[in-house]
């Protein structure tokens, strides 16, 4: 693990992203900031009937860390199942990352693993919902 901040990883991450844009029909949108700093993120997911994430991309603006997380992110989210992703912890973030980050520079880091939790759920409570039998 790298105590460079900025190291060759992050920054090719955020010069060249990886799916940096967006899907033309997506299962599910989430998108959040952290508001210290303005980093901004949207992660759209292609989920298919077997839940595997077929495409993952993302937008946004911020710094390196935020912007190269969120490329990082949605490189390792695509072709891996939901259940598979509800077992992603932001210890496993922070590690894909191979940097070292101070505790003010973790929110940067993990603000795509939050939108991807908090898109899980919000996919899986709809679900439970049109599951649900009707009163």
């Amino acid at each position: 693990m790298s105590d460079d901040l900025y190291d060759e990883f992050i920054l090719d991450h955020y010069e060249s992203p990886y799916h940096r844009g967006h899907l033309a029909a997506p299962t599910a949108v989430h998108e959040d900031e952290n508001p210290l700093c303005g980093d901004h993120v949207q992660i759209e997911l292609l989920v298919d009937a077997d839940d595997r994430v077929q495409e993952a991309w993302f937008d946004g603006h911020g710094c390196a860390i935020s912007q190269a997380a969120a490329s990082i992110l949605v490189h390792e989210v695509e072709g891996k199942t939901l259940a598979e992703l509800r077992e992603f912890q932001a210890r496993d973030m922070l590690d894909l990352l191979r940097v070292r980050l101070t505790a003010s520079r973790q929110k940067c880091g993990l603000l795509s693993f939050k939108i991807l939790k908090t898109l899980i759920y919000g996919l899986d409570e709809r679900r439970q919902q049109s599951q649900a039998p009707a009163d």
